[in-house]
């Protein structure tokens, strides 16, 4: 595996190495010794229709949230934003497209804030998460926070109500660091 810094502190991009032959191929997805994430839940996003967005969502701190996630098929525009009060990278934004084919991944870290745009149909998103899900804990806010930051690479046409009216957040300016 190699792992590759992002612009977001503790996020990483994680390329997963294939072996193919006659039969198809082999992939580790995860591995304890090279990197540390202790999994408590693993979740599938599963997304019939090119267009869906879900998100920006997190669990507030002090929630061990950390996630690793990967496209098991499809594609999608995936945007982080670090929203950890007094972290060096607090507000940055870090996009990148992941798809079944290109063998990424990406570790986020707990207390920041997680949105994906599919860019196919049928999509499926695989989530290692290192805490239990808590709905209590969980906030978003709304995804036209960044018109001016983030280039979606593709039209919003699905979007459940709950995530449309999220609250914008406010004093966002920064430009992403895309992949």
């Amino acid at each position: 595996m190699l792992i590759k810094k992002t612009k977001i502190a503790d996020c990483f991009v994680i390329n997963a190495k294939k072996t193919f032959d006659s039969r198809g191929y082999f992939q580790r997805i995860f591995c304890n010794k090279e990197i540390k994430f202790k999994t408590k839940q693993v979740n599938i996003s599963s997304n019939y229709k090119k267009g869906t967005l879900r998100g920006f969502h997190y669990q507030k701190l002090p929630s061990k949230e950390n996630k690793i996630i990967t496209c098991i098929s499809g594609e999608i525009f995936n945007v982080v934003v670090d929203m950890r009060v007094g972290s060096k990278t607090y507000k940055k934004i870090f996009s990148i497209k992941l798809c079944e084919k290109d063998n990424k991944m990406l570790k986020i870290p707990a207390g920041c804030a997680n949105c994906f745009l599919t860019l196919e149909k049928n999509t499926k998103i695989l989530y290692f998460m290192e805490d239990f899900y808590k709905p209590q804990k969980n906030i978003g806010f709304n995804y036209r926070s960044f018109d001016s930051a983030i280039k979606w690479p593709h039209a919003i046409k699905v979007i459940n109500q709950k995530d449309y009216k999220l609250p914008k957040l406010l004093r966002v300016n920064n430009k992403p660091n895309s992949q």
